[in-house]
Protein backbone atom coordinates (compact mmCIF):
# COMPACT_ATOMS: atom_id res chain seq x y z
CA UNK A 1 0.00 0.00 0.00
CA UNK A 2 2.73 2.20 0.79
CA UNK A 3 4.44 1.87 -2.97
CA UNK A 4 1.19 2.90 -4.23
CA UNK A 5 0.88 6.21 -2.63
CA UNK A 6 4.74 7.03 -3.12
CA UNK A 7 4.75 6.01 -6.77
CA UNK A 8 1.94 8.71 -7.54
CA UNK A 9 2.98 11.43 -5.30
CA UNK A 10 6.53 11.22 -6.74
CA UNK A 11 4.97 11.28 -10.32
CA UNK A 12 3.03 14.69 -8.64
CA UNK A 13 6.26 16.21 -7.92
CA UNK A 14 7.77 15.52 -10.19
CA UNK A 15 5.17 17.02 -12.60
CA UNK A 16 5.05 20.09 -10.63
CA UNK A 17 8.53 20.89 -11.34
CA UNK A 18 8.60 24.49 -12.63
CA UNK A 19 10.93 25.19 -15.62
CA UNK A 20 14.72 25.15 -16.14
CA UNK A 21 15.10 29.04 -16.48
CA UNK A 22 18.80 28.82 -18.11
CA UNK A 23 16.90 26.72 -20.89
CA UNK A 24 13.91 29.16 -21.23
CA UNK A 25 14.16 30.34 -24.89
CA UNK A 26 14.83 34.80 -25.44
CA UNK A 27 11.79 35.27 -27.33
CA UNK A 28 8.28 33.24 -26.29
CA UNK A 29 7.12 30.61 -28.92
CA UNK A 30 4.03 31.11 -29.78
CA UNK A 31 4.02 35.16 -30.18
CA UNK A 32 8.02 36.21 -30.54
CA UNK A 33 8.29 38.63 -27.22
CA UNK A 34 11.12 38.73 -25.48
CA UNK A 35 10.89 37.26 -21.83
CA UNK A 36 11.75 38.24 -18.52
CA UNK A 37 12.36 35.98 -15.47
CA UNK A 38 11.80 37.75 -12.13
CA UNK A 39 14.36 37.35 -9.46
CA UNK A 40 13.52 39.87 -6.95
CA UNK A 41 10.42 41.24 -6.90
CA UNK A 42 9.02 44.90 -6.72
CA UNK A 43 8.76 45.95 -3.06
CA UNK A 44 11.68 44.27 -1.72
CA UNK A 45 15.21 45.10 -0.47
CA UNK A 46 15.87 41.12 -0.19
CA UNK A 47 17.47 40.68 -3.46
CA UNK A 48 17.18 36.99 -5.07
CA UNK A 49 19.68 35.48 -7.64
CA UNK A 50 19.26 32.84 -9.94
CA UNK A 51 22.07 29.81 -9.86
CA UNK A 52 21.49 27.75 -12.77
CA UNK A 53 23.87 24.84 -11.38
CA UNK A 54 21.47 24.09 -8.50
CA UNK A 55 18.20 26.22 -10.77
CA UNK A 56 17.44 27.48 -7.79
CA UNK A 57 17.05 31.18 -6.68
CA UNK A 58 19.08 32.13 -3.96
CA UNK A 59 19.79 35.47 -1.76
CA UNK A 60 22.65 37.44 -3.26
CA UNK A 61 25.45 36.91 -0.70
CA UNK A 62 27.59 39.24 0.70
CA UNK A 63 30.76 38.50 2.94
CA UNK A 64 28.57 35.28 3.37
CA UNK A 65 25.30 37.01 4.70
CA UNK A 66 22.53 37.49 2.87
CA UNK A 67 22.46 40.81 1.12
CA UNK A 68 19.83 43.53 1.54
CA UNK A 69 19.44 47.27 -0.15
CA UNK A 70 20.14 49.62 2.65
CA UNK A 71 17.93 52.00 0.41
CA UNK A 72 14.31 52.11 -0.48
CA UNK A 73 12.42 48.66 -1.94
CA UNK A 74 13.31 47.76 -5.44
CA UNK A 75 11.36 50.00 -7.62
CA UNK A 76 10.88 47.05 -10.40
CA UNK A 77 10.84 43.94 -10.66
CA UNK A 78 14.69 43.49 -10.79
CA UNK A 79 15.06 39.71 -13.13
CA UNK A 80 16.75 38.92 -16.41
CA UNK A 81 16.47 38.02 -20.12
CA UNK A 82 17.08 34.37 -20.58
CA UNK A 83 19.37 33.32 -23.32
CA UNK A 84 21.69 36.25 -22.79
CA UNK A 85 24.83 37.72 -21.38
CA UNK A 86 26.80 40.88 -21.93
CA UNK A 87 29.79 40.68 -23.67
CA UNK A 88 32.10 41.49 -21.06
CA UNK A 89 29.84 39.16 -18.37
CA UNK A 90 30.90 36.00 -16.79
CA UNK A 91 29.66 32.86 -18.67
CA UNK A 92 25.90 31.98 -17.80
CA UNK A 93 25.00 35.56 -16.71
CA UNK A 94 22.56 36.67 -18.42
CA UNK A 95 21.32 40.05 -19.04
CA UNK A 96 19.50 42.23 -16.37
CA UNK A 97 16.21 43.44 -16.43
CA UNK A 98 13.87 46.04 -14.59
CA UNK A 99 10.54 45.26 -15.29
CA UNK A 100 8.46 48.60 -14.52
CA UNK A 101 5.13 46.30 -13.30
CA UNK A 102 3.52 45.20 -9.93
CA UNK A 103 5.02 42.53 -7.89
CA UNK A 104 5.43 39.60 -9.67
CA UNK A 105 7.03 36.32 -7.69
CA UNK A 106 10.25 35.04 -7.93
CA UNK A 107 10.26 32.94 -10.72
CA UNK A 108 7.62 34.07 -13.26
CA UNK A 109 8.42 34.24 -16.94
CA UNK A 110 6.72 37.40 -18.71
CA UNK A 111 6.43 38.33 -21.80
CA UNK A 112 7.69 42.65 -22.10
CA UNK A 113 8.20 45.38 -24.29
CA UNK A 114 12.12 46.78 -23.42
CA UNK A 115 11.70 50.74 -23.55
CA UNK A 116 14.97 51.91 -22.53
CA UNK A 117 18.78 50.06 -22.17
CA UNK A 118 20.63 51.95 -18.65
CA UNK A 119 24.23 51.64 -18.49
CA UNK A 120 25.31 51.24 -14.95
CA UNK A 121 28.73 52.24 -13.99
CA UNK A 122 29.73 50.41 -11.29
CA UNK A 123 33.20 50.32 -9.94
CA UNK A 124 34.57 51.24 -13.48
CA UNK A 125 32.86 48.74 -15.08
CA UNK A 126 29.98 49.48 -17.24
CA UNK A 127 27.23 47.24 -16.80
CA UNK A 128 23.61 47.37 -19.19
CA UNK A 129 20.28 46.54 -17.57
CA UNK A 130 17.16 46.54 -19.97
CA UNK A 131 13.96 48.38 -19.14
CA UNK A 132 11.07 47.04 -19.68
CA UNK A 133 7.30 47.20 -19.33
CA UNK A 134 4.98 44.08 -19.33
CA UNK A 135 4.12 42.65 -22.83
CA UNK A 136 0.09 42.54 -22.07
CA UNK A 137 -2.01 45.60 -21.70
CA UNK A 138 -3.75 44.58 -18.94
CA UNK A 139 -0.59 43.53 -16.84
CA UNK A 140 0.92 47.43 -17.41
CA UNK A 141 0.64 49.91 -14.26
CA UNK A 142 1.81 52.47 -16.77
CA UNK A 143 -0.22 51.79 -19.71
CA UNK A 144 0.77 54.62 -22.42
CA UNK A 145 4.69 53.77 -21.10
CA UNK A 146 5.88 51.54 -24.42
CA UNK A 147 8.76 53.05 -25.26
CA UNK A 148 11.10 55.68 -23.63
CA UNK A 149 10.06 58.34 -25.42
CA UNK A 150 6.13 58.10 -24.35
CA UNK A 151 7.08 57.29 -20.55
CA UNK A 152 9.18 60.90 -20.41
CA UNK A 153 6.39 62.11 -21.56
CA UNK A 154 3.86 60.38 -19.40
CA UNK A 155 5.59 60.14 -16.91
CA UNK A 156 8.66 62.11 -15.86
CA UNK A 157 9.86 61.77 -12.91
CA UNK A 158 10.77 57.73 -13.13
CA UNK A 159 13.99 58.56 -15.19
CA UNK A 160 15.32 60.97 -11.99
CA UNK A 161 13.55 58.01 -9.63
CA UNK A 162 15.68 55.84 -11.72
CA UNK A 163 18.55 57.25 -11.40
CA UNK A 164 18.27 57.94 -7.59
CA UNK A 165 17.90 54.00 -6.42
CA UNK A 166 20.23 52.63 -8.70
CA UNK A 167 22.87 55.41 -7.04
CA UNK A 168 21.71 54.10 -3.19
CA UNK A 169 20.62 50.86 -3.97
CA UNK A 170 24.56 50.02 -2.95
CA UNK A 171 26.48 53.05 -2.05
CA UNK A 172 29.75 50.34 -1.46
CA UNK A 173 29.81 50.82 -5.33
CA UNK A 174 29.88 53.79 -7.46
CA UNK A 175 26.57 53.76 -9.30
CA UNK A 176 25.99 56.26 -12.06
CA UNK A 177 23.18 55.71 -14.54
CA UNK A 178 23.95 56.71 -18.13
CA UNK A 179 20.96 56.29 -20.81
CA UNK A 180 21.38 55.29 -24.08
CA UNK A 181 18.22 55.82 -26.35
CA UNK A 182 19.51 53.11 -28.71
CA UNK A 183 16.71 51.14 -29.91
CA UNK A 184 16.54 47.74 -29.11
CA UNK A 185 15.78 44.64 -31.78
CA UNK A 186 12.08 43.35 -31.89
CA UNK A 187 13.48 39.81 -32.76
Amino acid sequence: MRRRLLTPALLLLLCGCGPRYSDIPTFSADRRLLQLVVETPAGTNHEQRYNPTTDAFEPRRLAGLAAVVEFLPAPGNLGFIPGTSPPDAAQGQPLPALLLAESQPTGTVLEVLPIALLTLDIDGLLRPVVVTVPARPSQRILPQATDWASLQRTHPAVRPFLDLWFRNCAPQHAHRRLERRKKLPAN
